[in-house]
């Protein structure tokens, strides 16, 4: 008995003759209602953690989790030096969550070719620098490998934005002048060893990768001073806390020799960018109440109809003696059933969308704007099962609404209704 209004609803829905053409256009829409919902649901979260993802991505590439530098250091790309030992990149590297670390130098100048200037940003990098995300995103040529040993002669092979290449004209084996302000005035000649396009344009529209010690001989420093050490971590969960460590490290370094680091996260340098993708999670979180809402209100509104048309089966249960909870039972099964029909629907049509997208790019976009050059798709398991419990839940508490109509229904009037 303890299962009765399960069976009764069951038999309900299983029975393609039941009800009115009414009812059944009814239950049809509400479960397309709830199928675009879900759909809608999905896609907005595979689409918003896709963006936070691949930006995130791009963000670390270029300067990893935590960036460790002198306090000298201005917003100008002249950054100040600081000694590599400060840093205690071994102590670094021995943190749990810490992946790698890698010295960075930058400096300002000028490119001049036979018909153009631009100013770019050299980014000096060593053979310990990690080149997967440039490598991942070079569109000609290939990304250099420089030395750690100061004695070998210097590379002058540099990887370019494609940006640049474009406004400058240049291509793999170009080679180009690169002045330098400074007392006195400098000049390198460079090679264009390979082209990548991370479109990030209006981040580092002009930043070249070149041999550190380009940049150490123009500025003098020796061997062991750099710009930057930038800190990858395993999981960006845990960067804050591996960034209050390294912190920590740093004053207890402070307690020697009086010399203390600057250590920043890529949250904080780039926190306009990470202001936008919190944004997103908000309005996710509005396309979510509205989806339910929508979906909801339909299966009210199908609910109210199939109360109404099965009023004399109601009055039929109650004067054989189920209570009004029973009774409300059958139809709260009822609602579920059609409910999970299209979420079900949903989850298809959400996997299918964003698998469409991921694979052919169907839906492109301006990559100065959104820094992706079509919308990005990342669907996860955890993700999905939190929507479809959210959406059944959120619909579910609206439809108990429509079931306390039961129990003002009369049984004796009930039965008299044909």
């Amino acid at each position: 008995m303890q299962n009765i209004g399960f069976y009764i609803a069951r038999r309900i829905t299983t029975d393609k003759t039941s009800g009115s053409k009414l009812s059944r256009l009814m239950v049809r829409i509400a479960t397309g209602s709830v199928a675009v919902s879900v759909a809608v649901m999905l896609v907005a979260m595979a689409v918003t953690a896709g963006f936070q993802h691949e930006i995130c991505n791009k963000a670390v590439g270029l300067t990893g989790h935590v960036i460790l530098s002198s306090y000298d250091a201005n917003a100008s790309f002249e950054a100040a030096s600081m000694e590599l030992s400060y840093a205690d990149i071994p102590a670094i590297l021995a943190l749990p969550g810490v992946r790698h670390a890698q010295p960075v130098a930058t400096k300002g100048g000028i490119i001049k070719t036979e018909n153009d200037f631009q100013g770019a940003v050299l980014k000096g990098v060593d053979a310990a620098y990690d080149l997967q995300f440039f490598a991942s995103c070079l569109v000609e040529g290939k990304t250099p490998k420089y030395s750690n040993k100061p004695s070998l002669p210097l590379s002058d092979t540099v990887l370019i934005p494609l940006s640049l290449s474009q406004q400058l004209q240049l291509h793999v084996g170009s080679r180009f002048d690169m002045y330098f302000i400074q007392e006195p005035v400098r000049v390198r000649r460079f090679t264009v060893g390979g082209i990548y396009n991370a479109q990030l344009d209006d981040m580092i529209s002009a930043l070249v990768l070149c041999d550190i010690n380009h940049i150490r001989r123009l500025n003098g420093w020796t061997d062991g001073q750099a710009s930057a050490v930038e800190v990858f971590v395993d999981d960006m969960g845990r960067m804050a806390a591996v960034a209050e460590t390294i912190n920590d490290l740093q004053n207890a370094h402070l307690s020697d020799d009086g010399v203390r680091l600057k250590v920043e996260t890529v949250t904080d340098l780039y926190e306009f960018l990470f202001d936008w993708l919190s944004l997103l999670d908000m309005n996710v979180w509005i396309i979510l109440v509205l989806m339910v809402l929508v979906g909801g209100f339909n299966m009210v509104s199908g609910l109210l109809i199939l109360v109404f048309e099965k009023t004399s089966m109601i009055g039929l249960l109650k004067s054989l003696g189920m209570g009004n909870g029973g009774v409300q039972r059958v139809f709260l099964y009822r609602a579920a059933f059609i409910t999970l029909k299209g979420m079900l629907w949903g989850n298809a049509i959400a996997i299918v969308l964003c698998a469409l997208q991921q694979h052919f790019r169907l839906v492109a976009l301006d990559p100065i704007t959104y820094y992706v050059d079509s919308v990005p798709v990342l669907m996860q398991p955890l993700t999905i099962i939190l929507v479809n419990v959210f959406g059944f839940v959120g619909i579910t508490l609206l439809l108990a609404l429509p079931v306390l109509v039961i129990s003002r229904i009369s049984p004796a009037r009930a039965v008299r209704v044909q």
